[in-house]
């Protein structure tokens, strides 16, 4: 018994890493010209150059001497806050009360320049609902379902527009022309940006669960590896049988009503099997691999395993379908190695070679 409290123990070591992650915080991450995360805050006082982001929320409070990037729940330059360059932004809302010297492209469920806002270059926005109340010092292209100029509104340039346009016209020096061409997804292409950043923070978080695993279950993830590497059709089927029952069972329990708690609970704690799955997975298949090339180490297995598999995310259909078989060769080795530990819950797994990396003392 002492060997499965040990298990459990260090199973609520990988569970707290795996909340901490997906809950820590980035407002300090701003130092960095590109960040992903919850919150990236620039300081009021704080000067940086660059700003690329993929996060709930990005405020600059102090000053961004380039360009910034955005994609967010909200995107926020605030009053004294300034964007030297231009502000490319996708995310739910995009407030400006600060200055941005440069273009503005925004895409957003509302977008809004403030009484104190200034935009210095070109102004597009594709959005439901956008407001100026502050100074556009060039063209305007709005697509919206509604477009509202405040009286404190001031557009220098010509005013292209296509949606409801209400409130102060004067406010527009030069032209003002409907143009149905205008959608309501005029918005910035973020989607390079985003997938960049998002592939590099699965990445980083794909090998810190993976060092976890490694670090705190060496025997059990070489056990891993071996089934994969020796029985990888069976190991494929296993998995592929794990992945289909779990959830009709979860199914099966919502519908008993007085099973809906259980059902939510092993519906998040199957997703952290699913996730424990993938990274064993790609690590299994590594070492295999490497193994014809006599490189027998599991934290190589592990990075080239990770960044293989973060590679043929980005391929169009062939790497969906290697990520996928991939999947269910992990699942299955993590579902098979789970049953054997719970059938001899007393007993440690019989002495083998490491085929992946050093031998080590038994800890599992």
């Amino acid at each position: 018994m002492a060997s499965e409290t040990s298990v459990r123990k260090r199973l609520a070591v990988v569970l707290l890493v795996v909340v901490l992650l997906g809950t820590l915080p980035t407002g300090v991450a701003a130092q960095s010209e590109s960040t992903v995360g919850g919150t990236v805050v620039v300081g009021e006082g704080e000067t940086i150059d660059e700003l690329e982001a993929v996060a709930g929320t990005v405020v600059v409070e102090g000053t961004v001497t380039g360009d910034v990037s955005a994609a967010a729940g909200d995107v926020r330059i605030e009053s004294g806050g300034e964007v030297g360059g231009d502000l490319e932004a996708a995310s739910g809302s995009v407030t400006i009360d600060g200055a941005v010297g440069g273009d503005v492209d925004a895409g957003a469920g509302n977008v809004a320049v403030g009484e104190d806002g200034t935009v210095g270059g070109e102004f597009t926005a594709g959005a439901g609902n956008v407001v100026v109340d502050g100074t556009l010092e060039g063209d305007a292209a709005i697509g919206a379902e509604t477009i509202t100029l405040g009286e404190g509104a001031s557009i220098a340039g010509d005013l292209r527009y296509n949606g409801d346009l209400q409130g102060n016209t004067d406010a527009v020096a030069g032209s003002i022309t409907e143009d149905s061409t205008l959608g309501f997804d005029i918005a910035p292409t973020l989607q390079p940006l985003a997938s960049w950043l998002v592939s590099l923070y699965t990445l980083a978080l794909n090998l810190l669960l993976g060092a976890a695993l490694l670090a705190l279950f060496p025997r059990f993830s070489d056990g891993v590896a071996e089934r994969v590497a020796t029985d990888p059709l069976r190991t494929g089927a296993v998995g592929f049988g794990v992945l289909i029952g779990v959830p009709i069972l979860l199914v099966a329990a919502a519908i008993t009503i007085i099973g809906i708690p259980f059902s939510i609970v092993g519906g998040f704690a199957f997703a952290l099997v699913v996730w424990i799955g993938i990274v064993y997975g790609r690590f299994a298949v590594a070492a295999w691999l490497l193994g014809y090339a006599d490189l027998e180490n599991r934290w190589l297995a592990l990075v080239v395993g990770m960044i293989a598999g973060a590679i043929l995310a980005q391929l169009p259909f062939v790497g969906g379908l290697l990520n996928f078989l991939i999947l269910l060769l992990g699942l299955g080795a993590l579902a098979w190695g789970l049953y054997a530990h719970r059938r001899t819950p007393g007993t440690r797994e019989p002495e083998h070679r490491d085929r992946i990396g050093p031998d080590e003392p038994a800890s599992d």
